[in-house]
């Protein structure tokens, strides 16, 4: 799609043309600083919610249908707004414009890393929507980066300011290839030590909410060397201009001394101006507030129009409407307001004559006139400066509910976050030359875990060559280090209760740097910490204090390494290959010398299968094996044994103890598969306890998402057995549940889900045998026929079909026909889209819900690249015109506006 600035250079061009006046030059809005400027930016976050053993989100029921918040947030949100759809009058789509592309924007580095690993088709889209805005605004991008996980500046250490700032550059330039020109503050919450600490790593502008500034004035000349300030604390600062903002120590004099003094001591205004400074945009706070807050965001025009009220009319060469909200307002909080913000951008603000750009461009064309004082300590989200994350202030509370845990939560991580700096760098110096250097650097350990990475990383900050017990150290210091800062995120604070799923997670940050203090230096100050904690008081009686909190939901969560080789070899009764086939091992090098060892990833854990043997004698199972761990976070490993019987259902019963020798471990293998002979469970779990003790685990003791999936398999054979006595009953019971219909009568209860088991079963057997057989033209054909009658039975007895796993498969059939009717069609044209046009009109009549997105956008991307050119050249050509017709005619069926081609 031709970008719409081009599109606007254009129109221009043509009118100017038309006019044919004798001088037609118009200065360029994009090189020059002339007319209306428009930006819009998107704050991207989620807080991380990473279990800190598993480094991976597990399962959210509150996020249900989805997976996690992440995943739900992302169909809503992120996805949407990289492929927005422009619709025309019928509802058809018209175009696809990439929302980040003209979006200002930051996205938080850990949302990133899960963006990067989830979807990498949108993460990319993410990257060449900055590249194509560097491109299109003079080498200024829409990205700006972020520091690093959400900390609210103004309450952090030192040291800890400069790490969030260096680790939010390092990730931005990892991924979008240059150095960051600004940075969104966590909550936009600023200092003065905060904008030093900005400055001294290079940041050259930041963005805040209007109510953070306290005065203004033009800035000093030589004409006029001491303007006047003006008071703007209540908000009243002017937002459609840039503002350059001193440090207050430098800035003393150029605010408090006279000409007369200036001269005195040799001092002129050029030098005043070189002391080191920030500039700072202030978002329109109305404006901001109504897209978060009121319907405006529901509709392009309204959206234009509430931007255009805000436009100085005072004849200045140029001003700058900038706007900023939570990114997850288009799409998550707002639904479907992604398309507003794509027809805003591709129609409205060009029709106005309004250039779209962003901060860092708007800056090199207008670089500051005024000077800004700040407020001293501020944030956008509390009135109170940062009380919000501190004090019991009444920001975010709820009615009915104290917030007097939130000082003690502070205090209590302000004292584990000092004692883990003494234990950093008492035994870091062991191992570093540099040990905060060292943790500065860390992020590049973080955004590449890679054995060769880590190796290069410890090479160049190692005092001396490190062996593999003192690597491991190194690793777990750092992690503490890593976890330390996560403690401090800032949603920990933000609402209304301690227990909340972002304050348990901020204490398991906490719990897991605790552990790595203890494995590394041997220091206890779990004890210590929860009598801290004990000073939290809860909203809710169960909890009582965060200490509650502490050991209910964070100490139940907390994973050791025997549990995860239970966990693996519980799951290896049921991953359905034998040791033979195991993938080979990644080689760690704490298990270099086993060259031959098979591996299993369990989240960030490698499971290094050194011996593995199963054995089934009735209804029972037992596996024997040796196992090597390996921690991918720290590599620390550890060598054990496991056995594991199965005796049926849900019942199973697992053993782990430290490997003491090959000898050891063949004896305790023989004897345990000597007494399975018996067929006997009470005998296998008495051998059991008596070769490894009386600790075991069971089903329970999994991590969640294997024990579904472990669940559903254990239940897969009863619901089968369900699902054919109801399509019993249903057959049996259909000419009664017909009648019911007929008459328009309420049916029974038991036969009406009778029939919806009934349909959906025999609707997701029909569609599992279509994704097998649809490469044979016959056999996908009868599959499409029977669900045809399918769903007309469903209709004629109000059935509703409950088959998400199969609404999935038809979509994905859908894009993958027609991703071979546009690429690989060859000589079965014709029947590729006679299939994929009776398929998409199946999946409509089962009323199943499914999405056309995916399809719509390969669709859509072939129409211009492909389709179009063809039809141009082809014009005469009646055959071929004839099959591309065909093609158009199937982007009617896919909802894509295909009218202005199908006149040809």
């Amino acid at each position: 799609m031709t970008s719409l600035v081009e599109k606007s250079a254009h129109a221009d061009t043509i009118l100017d043309e038309e006019k044919n006046t004798v001088n037609s030059y118009q200065p360029d809005p994009l090189n020059s600083a002339t007319g209306v400027y428009v930006t819009v930016h998107g704050h991207f976050y989620q807080p991380p919610r990473e279990n800190p053993y598993l480094d991976a989100i597990e399962r959210q029921s509150s996020a249900a249908p989805f997976h996690n918040w992440n995943e739900r947030i992302h169909y809503e949100c992120y996805r949407p707004n990289a492929f927005a759809r422009v619709l025309n009058d019928k509802g058809e789509l018209a175009g696809i414009i990439n929302n980040y592309e003209y979006l200002s924007f930051n996205i938080g580095p850990t949302l990133m890393s899960w963006l990067e690993s989830h979807d990498l088709e949108v993460y990319q889209r993410i990257l060449d929507a900055d590249h194509k805005s560097r491109e299109r605004l003079n080498g200024h991008g829409n990205a700006i980066a972020q520091v690093y996980n959400h900390m609210i500046m103004p309450l952090a250490n030192e040291r800890d300011k400069y790490t969030q700032i260096r680790w939010g550059k390092a990730d931005f330039r990892s991924r979008f290839g240059r150095d960051p020109e600004g940075m969104w503050l966590a909550e936009t919450a600023v200092d003065y030590p905060t904008l030093e600490a900005l400055i001294a790593e290079g940041i050259r502008f930041i963005v805040l909410a209007p109510s953070q500034a306290e005065r203004c004035r033009l800035l000093p000349t030589v004409e006029d060397p001491n303007p006047e300030w003006c008071e703007v604390g209540g908000g009243q600062i002017d937002p459609t201009r840039p503002y350059r903002c001193y440090l207050k120590g430098n800035r003393e004099i150029s605010v408090s001394q006279g000409l007369e003094e200036i001269e005195n001591q040799n001092i002129d205004c050029q030098e005043i101006q070189n002391q080191p400074y920030i500039d700072i945009f202030f978002y329109d706070g109305p404006i901001s507030r109504d897209m978060g807050f009121s319907d405006v965001v529901y509709n392009s025009s309204h959206f234009a129009g509430r931007i255009g009220a805000a436009i100085r009319g005072d004849h200045r060469p140029a001003q700058l409407i900038s706007v900023a909200t939570d990114g997850e307002t288009f799409g998550h909080h707002k639904g479907g307001t992604e398309k507003t913000l794509a027809y805003a951008f591709s129609e409205e603000f060009q029709r106005r004559g309004w250039t779209l750009t962003n901060f860092g461009h708007y800056l090199s064309l207008n670089p500051p006139a005024w000077e800004v004082e700040l407020k001293p300590i501020t944030a956008w989200s509390c009135s109170h400066g940062v009380d919000r994350w501190q004090d019991d202030c009444g920001c975010g509370g709820a009615p009915g509910w104290h917030l007097k845990w939130r000082r003690p939560l502070r205090n209590a991580l302000n004292w584990l976050r000092d004692r883990l700096v003494e234990v950093y760098e008492e035994h870091g110096r062991e191992f570093f030359k540099d040990p905060w250097e060292a943790r500065d650097n860390y992020i590049e350990v973080i955004r590449d875990r890679s054995n060769a990475n880590v190796h290069r990383f410890l090479s160049s900050h190692q005092n001396h060559e490190l062996n593999a017990s003192e690597e491991v150290d190194a690793l777990r210091l750092l992690e503490m280090q890593r976890h330390a800062l996560l403690m401090f995120t800032s949603c920990g604070w933000f609402f209304e209760e301690i227990s909340r799923p972002e304050g348990t997670q901020i204490l398991r940050y906490a719990a897991r740097a605790l552990e790595l203090a203890g494995d590394v230096a041997g220091v206890q100050l779990e004890k210590e910490f929860l009598q801290r904690l004990e000073e939290a008081p809860s909203n809710i009686d169960y909890f009582k204090t965060g200490a509650g909190v502490y050991r209910q939901l964070v100490v139940s969560s907390q994973i050791s390494l025997p549990k995860v080789a239970a966990h693996h070899a519980i799951a290896s009764l049921f991953n359905g290959y034998t040791s033979a086939e195991r993938k080979q091992s990644k080689t760690h090098p704490q298990i270099a010398s086993q060259t031959h060892s098979q591996y299993k990833q369990v989240y960030c854990y490698s499971a290094h299968e050194l011996d593995y043997q199963l054995q089934r004698m009735g209804t029972l199972t037992l596996a024997v094996g040796h196992l090597k761990l390996v921690s991918d976070i720290t590599w620390e490993s550890e060598d054990v044994i496991f056995a594991v019987l199965h005796l049926g259902g849900w019942d199973f019963h697992c053993c782990i103890q430290p490997f003491t020798g090959r000898r050891i471990y063949t004896q305790i293998k023989e004897e345990l598969f000597g007494v399975l002979q018996e067929v006997s469970a009470a005998r296998v779990i008495l051998t059991m306890s008596k070769l490894f003790g009386e600790n075991s685990y069971n089903l329970q003791n999994m991590f969640a998402e294997e024990r579904h999936r472990i669940m559903r398999l254990l239940t897969q054979e009863t619901l089968t057995r369900l699902d054919q006595l109801y399509t019993q009953a249903y057959r049996e019971n259909y000419g009664v549940l017909l009648a019911f219909h007929q008459d328009g009568q309420t049916a029974p209860q038991e036969l009406q889900v009778a029939a919806e088991v009934a349909l959906g079963y025999r609707c997701k057997t029909t569609i599992k045998a279509l994704e097998q057989d649809i490469t044979e033209p016959q056999l996908s054909w009868n599959h499409l026929l029977e669900l045809e009658a399918i769903a007309a039975e469903a209709k004629h007895l109000r059935c509703h079909l409950k088959v998400p796993e199969s609404k999935q498969t038809i979509e994905q059939l859908i894009t993958r026909l027609l991703w071979q009717l546009l690429h690989q069609s060859n000589g079965s044209f014709h029947t590729c889209i006679e299939r994929l046009e009776q398929l998409i009109d199946v999946a409509h009549k089962l009323d199943i819900g499914i999405s056309l997105d995916r399809s719509q956008e390969l669709y859509l991307n072939s129409l211009y690249t492909q389709i179009v050119p063809q039809l141009q050249i082809l014009i005469h050509n009646s055959e071929e015109m004839s099959k591309y017709r065909k093609i158009l005619k199937l982007g009617q069926k896919l909802q894509v506006d295909v009218s202005s081609w199908l006149r040809y």
